[in-house]
């Protein structure tokens, strides 16, 4: 099993795609929203990846083909 922390942005037309619940259900892998921050032209979100490594693999592949920027979160993820 792995463990990522990784950092989706979303243009203003991803915001209200359901792109972390396809994530998760199609590639059977646990997404734990970490922090997020929605505006009106863009959105990001901080969450943990939690899966077989390959999956976690295709599904970051599968989330970039469309057109999430995908940024690894080093060290430790502050809540708050």
């Amino acid at each position: 099993m792995a463990k990522v922390r990784v950092r989706f942005t979303f243009a203003s037309e991803l915001i209200q795609e359901p792109i972390i619940w396809s994530l998760g259900r199609e590639f059977e892998l646990v997404t734990n929203i970490r922090r997020a921050n929605v505006e009106e032209d863009q959105g990001w979100v901080v969450l943990e990846l939690e899966g077989a490594q390959d999956e976690v693999d295709r599904g970051i592949s599968w989330v970039t083909s469309k057109g999430v920027r995908v940024d690894p979160v080093p060290g430790d993820v502050i809540e708050g």
